[in-house]
């Protein structure tokens, strides 16, 4: 429940050296951070009768007033002439080949242009016009999740009935997605599974992992479908299905084998994959400004004839390439 405004907090000794957005989260029940830096950004918020930034220090003996709340009308997505690579599409839904870089949906954290364009949703809005409500306003249409970093096959649901009924597809394990990835050294096994639950990384909360107990349960399958030996070092392509679908999920399972997808720093992998001085002269250097990771095929019941549909897109050019000057 909102607080009745305006509120005055004391600050006290122990509050010393904690930031202003912090003390006010602390102390203001299910009020985010993200809210109450607009409460600051917004003039509403005074030390001592001044205002100051969020990161402000608080030293202890303060008083801190809160005048209101910014009142925030709910963000919208809206259309945006962006291409689209259509794979499939009816009445009922759409197959995209998502491109690497491209958010699928707004973010409710960031800034309203960060939030708001670009993303896969404004194109799909400019494309199609009507788009299932399920999801509610920032997120019309979209059934399932890519990474930013991630391209390949997603599904959209253009009404409400097939958005329920993939939806269902998705929660029971009906639809089977296969992905695509290039990691870094050698597997050991030519194919395997991968058990381990997956829960938000306590330290750093952009990352997940495994480490941690009471994860979510998170199941990957992979086959070797490449190994490569280069300058550049060991790497291993592999194909990927997974049961389940959560956050980073294929990401974070290979890299708890010590074995980051090519281009995944967050989860380890280097920015740069250097030759050796020892053994190419003064070294060469290879860069993927984006995951290697692609979802390739993407197999489903449509939601209306209960047809299995059957899609698939190869790698991506930038992908092929990465491939062939690590190979050269």
């Amino acid at each position: 429940m909102a607080p009745s405004f305006p509120v005055i907090f004391s600050v006290s000794a122990d509050d010393a050296d904690v930031r202003l957005d912090q003390f006010l989260v602390a102390r203001i029940a299910e009020v985010s951070r993200a809210r109450v830096q607009q409460w600051i950004g917004k003039g509403l918020v005074l030390v001592n009768d001044v205002a100051e930034k969020p990161s402000f220090r608080l030293r202890g003996g303060e008083q801190v007033k809160v005048l209101g709340a910014v009142k925030i009308e709910p963000l919208r997505a809206t259309p945006e002439e962006i291409p689209l690579d259509i794979v499939y599409e009816d009445e009922d839904l759409a197959v995209i080949n998502k491109p690497a870089g491209m958010m699928v949906h707004a973010g409710a954290g960031a800034s309203e242009d960060a939030r708001n364009r670009g993303t896969l949703v404004n194109a799909l809005l400019y494309r199609f016009g009507q788009l299932s409500g399920v999801g509610g306003e920032l997120r019309p249409g979209i059934v399932h999740r890519l990474d930013k970093g991630t391209s390949g096959l997603i599904v959209v649901a253009k009404n409400d009935e097939a958005h329920r009924k993939l939806a269902g597809e998705f929660a029971h394990r009906r639809a089977r997605k296969t992905y695509i990835a290039l990691v870094h050294g050698a597997m050991k096994a030519d194919h395997g599974t991968i058990n381990a639950g997956i829960s938000r990384d306590s330290v750093r909360r952009v990352r997940m992992t495994t480490r941690r107990s009471g994860g979510r349960e998170a199941v990957t399958h992979y086959v070797v479908r490449r190994r490569i030996v280069s300058a550049f070092g060991k790497f291993t392509l592999l194909e990927l299905k997974i049961d389940t679908g959560r956050t980073h999920q294929i990401r974070v399972h290979l890299a708890s084998l010590g074995h980051p997808v090519v281009g995944d720093a967050l989860y380890g992998a280097p920015r740069e994959i250097r030759v050796p001085e020892s053994r190419a002269g003064s070294g060469g250097c290879l860069t993927l400004g984006r995951n290697f990771l692609h979802a390739a095929e993407l197999e489903l019941r449509h939601p209306r004839t209960g047809e299995r549909l059957s899609l698939a897109r190869a790698l991506p050019p930038e992908l092929e390439a990465f491939l062939a000057g690590l190979e050269s």
